[in-house]
């Protein structure tokens, strides 16, 4: 199959195909006399595998990790178990990071009880205020945005 089919087969930009193959995740295809890329059904259990474990919130180098395995299967998966005890503990900081954020929110939007012209909203002049301050987000360790709180471009 061409790329444009392995893309609606697996719900993928063929372009995120592209990236994971030069990331070396998925691995080249073969070329058709035209010189098109020949796909097969690996292909798209492999993209497959790749996108469930991105929607797990994964990392491409974690990914690659499990791949590593998936194609060692003789090897003792023993460091699949930590990779994963890893990833959780991952999520678990996230989660902490994003209960602050929400915490946050919450007390900024308890500024403002109602309707009223922009120039007196409390909740943008404690913006402004903080931003001023060079204040950073409540939560010690968190330098910005939560990383992981929306979906990734060509993930």
């Amino acid at each position: 199959m061409k790329i444009s089919d392995l893309a609606k087969a697996a719900q993928t930009q063929p372009e995120t195909i592209r990236y994971y193959e030069r990331r070396g995740l998925l691995p080249e295809a073969a070329r058709t006399q035209a010189n098109y890329r020949a796909y097969d059904a690996g292909h798209v259990q492999r993209l497959a595998f790749i996108r469930h474990c991105r929607a797990l919130g994964m990392t491409l180098a974690e990914i690659a990790a499990l791949l590593a395995f998936k194609d060692a299967p003789e090897a003792d998966c023993s460091d699949v178990n930590g990779l994963i005890d890893a990833h959780i503990g991952h999520v678990s900081q996230r989660i902490k990071e994003l209960k602050a954020l929400e915490k946050e929110l919450k007390t900024l939007r308890l500024l403002c009880a109602g309707s009223q012209q922009a120039v007196g909203c409390a909740i943008l002049g404690e913006l402004d205020k903080a931003a001023r301050q060079g204040a950073g987000p409540a939560s010690p360790g968190q330098a910005g945005h939560v990383h992981g709180a929306h979906l990734e471009v060509g993930s």
